[in-house]
């Protein structure tokens, strides 16, 4: 990635008169040493996520189990459970920004570590992989805000979430409240789960249409995902343990068995190339559904407590209310109303921590400098903002948005995360289309021409 007065190497369409000087050199080589990724720190960031639902899943188990007895008013044990579906669902979101940083390389140095971690411990469970998902994303990035090559944008139009802006603030107030109703937040969680289960689609970019591949890899997959539940959970509740331990693996077997027997061309090819094999990582995803199913069907059937009725309230109630109506305060920020310059198609936002961790999970706040440079670790951003600060064109271009609620600029002159929706920020006329081509630097790239077909169509709008 190229960085403008820091990094600087001009891009296609846009011309720089200014020389670097020592000092920019110098900035330079901070700049890149800040892409260097490792294999430990983000452990720690993984293991803060699982901590959170730990806590959260332990206190409503304690609360309602003790509400249960009378040992605590049942007010206190709903507020609880209320308070876990919201530390949960923003936890579901911090998932999402672990699967964000394997989409780019940067959650690990290694590779295979780097994928196999962001799959296992964060896509699996939001029952998508990181594979899917860095098609989304990928495209997104490189064709940022073009609406027929930016997947995002689709997704919102495909889940009636898209936002005719620029908006005013009772206008984002009103369409936020109508986001609370949960068939808007089912939709919008079904639509994005289909865009990270499928990966293209007929905008997507990075689709090859020769080999579009067909549904029964996604129809084999959602069978066992929602028809094993469907078997386990009487099974479970009416204490049939040995139904249980021959249901469960059969399905999974005839599953795999069935994923194994698909020819070739079932299985799509895209213009990236996976780190794992398409019908190796489907029989993955299959197979941690099925130890999920089983570590909950063994807890119930132990009599250690209603597995699937917590893992119902506290993981799939979430996934479908709390999770995405985080989701759509970020995406609704972090470029609506922006253009597709290279400094003005998105922002950095100043917030507080637990908005930070609910909305704007890994590095999401500071998303100007990560959209500038994908290549640089969520925990280095900052940094790296407050390295091109020095740069006159991005402190100039750049917008820096304080808070998230409110209409009205702060005495710094910033606005609020809904105030830069309005049309008193509305994209001003006159920036250069941006195609970011080192969004895909560290990707396995399977079909340069076609993309580069794509960048080509794309510069022309």
């Amino acid at each position: 990635m190229h960085v403008t007065g820091v990094l600087e190497a001009p891009r296609q369409g846009e011309t720089h008169n200014r020389r670097p000087g020592r000092a920019n050199r110098q900035n330079a080589t901070e700049v890149q040493a800040l892409k260097a990724r490792d294999n430990t720190t983000n452990w720690k960031y993984l293991a803060r996520i699982y901590l959170v639902i730990a806590v959260s899943v332990t206190a409503t188990a304690w609360a309602l189990e003790s509400a249960k007895v009378g040992e605590l008013s049942w007010l206190i044990a709903i507020s609880v459970t209320l308070a876990a579906i919201v530390a949960i669902g923003a936890s579901q979101h911090q998932f999402g920004g672990v699967i964000h940083e394997g989409t780019h390389f940067i959650l690990f140095a290694n590779r295979r570590l780097n994928e196999l971690a962001s799959d296992w411990l964060a896509a699996f469970p939001l029952v998508t992989t990181t594979y899917h998902y860095r098609l989304h994303h990928l495209a997104h990035h490189q064709f940022v805000n073009d609406h027929e090559r930016d997947p995002d944008i689709s997704q919102l139009h495909e889940s009636d979430h898209w936002l005719d802006f620029p908006i005013t603030h009772v206008e984002i107030l009103w369409k936020l409240m109508k986001q609370l109703w949960p068939p808007n937040l089912i939709r919008y969680t079904i639509t994005r789960a289909k865009y990270g289960s499928m990966g293209t689609g007929t905008l997507n970019p990075y689709a090859d249409p020769q080999y579009p591949g067909s549904k029964w890899p996604l129809r084999i997959g959602a069978l066992f995902i929602l028809g094993a539940p469907a078997v386990l959970v009487p099974l479970s509740a009416f204490g049939h343990w040995q139904s249980a331990a021959i249901v469960l693996p059969t399905m999974w077997a005839a599953a795999v068995v069935a994923l194994l027997r698909l020819p070739a061309h079932h299985f799509p090819r895209t213009r990236l190339a996976p780190v794992v094999p398409i019908r190796q990582l489907t029989i993955s995803r299959v197979t941690y559904m099925g130890v999920l199913y089983g570590a909950l069907s063994a807890v119930a059937l132990a009599g250690y407590g209603d597995a699937w009725g917590y893992f119902g309230l506290l993981w799939i109630v979430p996934l479908f209310t709390t999770f995405p109506l985080f989701m759509i305060l970020r995406q609704w920020v972090q470029h609506g109303n922006a253009d597709r310059g290279r400094y003005t198609n998105t922002r950095v936002f100043l917030v507080g921590p637990l908005v930070r961790y609910a909305v704007f999970p890994w590095g999401m706040d500071y998303h100007l400098p990560h959209h500038l440079m994908a290549s640089v670790p969520h925990y280095n951003l900052k940094r790296l903002h407050e390295l091109m600060l020095q740069d006159p064109e991005y402190a100039e271009k750049g917008v820096i948005v304080e808070g998230y609620f409110g209409d009205e600029d702060n005495a710094n002159g910033r606005p609020t995360a809904m105030g830069v929706l309005g049309p008193a920020h509305a994209p001003k006329a006159g920036e250069a289309a941006y195609v970011d081509n080192a969004a895909i630097e560290y990707a396995d790239v399977a079909d340069a021409a076609g993309i580069a077909r794509e960048v080509e169509a794309s510069l022309r709008r």
